[in-house]
C-alpha cells in the first residue's frame, strides 16, 4: 500500500495526457458545479464579481484540460445528447447512427468521419468567430471596470488616451493574474479531494 501511494503521488502532478471517464455524469450538474466553482473564489476573495466570464466558467468544467471534441457520435437512432457535453459539444459536428454500440463497425466510423469531414470547414469558421466575439467581450468588460474605476476616484476627464491604455493593460494583466491563480487553488482542491478519497477507501477496504 505505501509503494501504492507513493507511485500515485509521484504521478499526481503529470500532466502530458487526460483520460475522461464520466461516472454518473450529467452536464447540467458539471455546470452548475462550475458556477458554484466560480462563487466560492469571489467569496474567498480569489476572484472579483467582474472576472467572471463565459472563458472562465469553460476552465471551471471538469474536462478544463482537454479540447472540446470535434465528433460526437450517438448511437441506437437516439436523436439526443442526453445530457451529455452540453457545453462542450456547442461547435462539434454531432453524428446520430441507428446502429447498436455493440455491432458498430468499421464503415459506421468511416460514415461518421465523412460527415465530419463535409461539415468541418462551417464549424471551424463558427469556433473562430465565437472566440473572436469572446476576446471583444472580454475587451469591453475590461474596459467598462476601468472606467468605473476612474469615476470612482474622479480622474475620468483628467487622464490623456494613453493613460487610460495603460490602465486598460495594467488591469487586464491583473485580473488574468487573479484567474491564473485561482484556476491553479481550484485544482489543487480537486486533487486534494481525489487524494482523500483514495485515503477514505484505502481505510474502508483495510476496515
Amino acid at each position: 500500500n505505501i509503494n501504492k501511494m507513493c507511485h500515485l503521488a509521484r504521478g499526481a502532478h503529470d500532466c502530458v495526457c487526460f483520460l475522461n471517464v464520466c461516472f454518473a455524469y450529467t452536464s447540467r450538474h458539471e455546470i452548475s458545479n462550475a458556477v458554484k466553482e466560480m462563487a466560492w473564489g469571489v467569496e474567498k476573495g480569489l476572484i472579483k464579481p467582474s472576472d467572471i466570464s463565459e472563458f472562465l466558467l469553460e476552465k471551471c468544467l471538469y474536462t478544463s484540460n482537454s479540447p472540446d471534441p470535434e465528433l460526437l457520435i450517438r448511437t441506437s437512432g437516439e436523436v439526443r445528447l442526453s445530457d451529455f457535453l452540453l457545453w462542450q459539444t456547442s461547435y462539434s459536428c454531432l453524428v446520430f447512427q441507428s446502429v447498436l454500440w455493440p455491432e458498430y463497425s468499421f464503415w459506421n466510423l468511416c460514415e461518421a468521419i465523412l460527415q465530419y469531414q463535409l461539415n468541418h470547414y462551417t464549424l471551424q469558421r463558427a469556433r473562430e468567430v465565437h472566440r473572436e466575439e469572446q476576446v471583444l467581450e472580454q475587451l469591453e468588460a475590461d474596459r467598462s471596470c476601468v472606467a468605473d474605476l476612474l469615476q470612482q476616484d474622479g480622474t475620468g476627464n483628467l487622464l490623456d488616451s494613453q493613460s487610460k491604455k495603460d490602465l486598460l493593460q495594467k488591469y487586464t494583466a491583473e485580473r488574468e493574474k487573479r484567474i491564473h491563480c485561482f484556476l491553479n487553488i481550484l485544482q489543487e482542491k480537486r486533487n486534494n479531494f481525489f487524494v482523500e478519497l483514495n485515503k477514505n477507501s484505502l481505510a474502508s477496504a483495510k476496515a
